[in-house]
């Protein structure tokens, strides 16, 4: 009776145990059933943010037609200078790089042998000049004895004036080269300009056959720049010089800076079949000794202009595949592209001849990240981010 009790007890706590997981199982699916009818709503996904770039507008105006070329500077005049005379060299009267004017002292070269030779002509005419004077002297008496001198007596003192009449020419003559030669012992300078390294020293004896210079004296005021352009731009060069003055510019051989301005005065004869170009020549007034004979430059020659052209910046044109095309941003900042046609290009913009119209807003800078209908904004300049990200971090420092 006992034993049976028992085993009554056990099953009922076996059947309490049982309910308890039954009940507790099926809390646990209530409460994931639950969870997952009244989960929290997903974020719905974020639109793709603008892409920075540079943007600028289609303009229309005036655009220069200019050619660019290469080209080197000469000197306008360049002389070596060289003595005329023999000697010694008493004096330099230059410094190395010096710039002088015509007829500054360079060199003097020992004057006294000329100096004797001039002393010595003047004094040979002032002989012949006492000669043909008691010869005339002569010559009026025979004419006064009228018969009583013999004809012969008077045609030959008169030859005899003439003769000494002669000779005073030829001394005038002599003296002339006389003095020319002293004055070459001068050495001067024949043109304005700068001088080079000094060849010849003090004591150093030369002579009018030698070829060493004393100096070489380039002028650089004004100054050339010969360059070249292609042939088939000749008679464009052409049309522009016989419409007037040519503007030239000269710039540094990487294009950077503008050395001078000047003007095209000479386009040369013939073309030169090698290379298919011709030669140009330009002069600027080089006041300020910005070129240099030697230097190479780059040039830009102005021979028109382009009323109403239609222009965008260069780096606005785009080479694909199928031909050249620029990044049109609409009105809802998407960006499209559009395929122009463009023609010159001057001064960092190109004329668009096909494809864009003024007003129009295309992408300057930052295409390469740019693709078709993508979402663009003009980028944050440098300067306003820098300022922006020090305002943030002082805000997040005083909170």
């Amino acid at each position: 009776m006992r034993s049976e009790q028992g085993a009554d007890a056990t099953r009922r706590r076996r059947g309490g145990w049982l309910l308890a997981l039954a009940i507790l199982a099926g809390a646990g699916g209530a409460y994931a059933w639950y969870g997952r009818e009244h989960a929290a709503p997903k974020p719905a996904a974020r639109a793709p943010a603008p892409v920075p770039v540079t943007l600028a507008r289609v303009e229309q105006g005036p655009l220069p037609v200019v050619l660019g070329g290469l080209g080197t500077v000469q000197a306008y005049n360049t002389v070596q200078v060289r003595t005329r005379v023999d000697g010694e060299i008493l004096k330099i009267g230059f410094r190395e790089g010096q710039v002088v004017k015509k007829g500054d002292l360079l060199a003097q070269v020992d004057p006294r042998p000329y100096q004797a030779a001039l002393d010595q002509a003047k004094a040979k005419k002032a002989q012949d000049e006492a000669n043909v004077k008691n010869a005339r002297a002569d010559l009026e008496r025979y004419t006064k004895l009228g018969d009583y001198a013999s004809r012969q007596q008077t045609d030959t003192q008169s030859a005899t004036v003439n003769q000494l009449t002669a000779q005073i020419a030829g001394d005038q003559a002599a003296i002339d080269n006389a003095a020319t030669q002293l004055s070459y012992a001068t050495i001067q300078a024949p043109i304005n300009g700068v001088t080079g390294f000094r060849l010849i020293d003090v004591g150093n004896i030369v002579n009018a056959a030698q070829q060493t210079a004393i100096v070489t004296i380039t002028q650089v005021e004004p100054i050339f720049v010969v360059y070249t352009a292609p042939e088939d731009q000749l008679g464009e060069v052409m049309r522009a010089l016989a419409a007037g003055p040519v503007p030239v510019e000269a710039w540094s051989s990487d294009g950077m800076a503008k050395l001078s301005e000047g003007r095209l005065d000479l386009i040369n004869n013939q073309v030169d079949v090698a290379t298919g170009t011709i030669r140009l020549k330009a002069s600027f007034t080089n006041k300020d000794h910005a070129l240099w004979p030697g230097v190479s430059v780059s040039t830009k020659t102005r021979t028109g202009t382009i009323p109403g052209a239609v222009t965008i910046p260069d780096d606005a044109v785009q080479h694909g595949p199928n031909g050249l095309y620029a990044f049109v941003v609409d009105d809802k900042s998407r960006a499209h592209m559009q395929p122009i046609t463009v023609g010159r290009a001057t001064d960092g913009r190109t004329q668009v001849t096909k494809g864009l119209s003024p007003g129009q807003t295309v992408v300057w800078r930052g295409q390469s990240r740019v693709q078709e209908g993508a979402l663009v904004a003009e980028a944050k300049p440098a300067a306003t981010a820098h300022q922006a990200d020090n305002a943030a971090l002082a805000s997040s420092e005083a909170r």
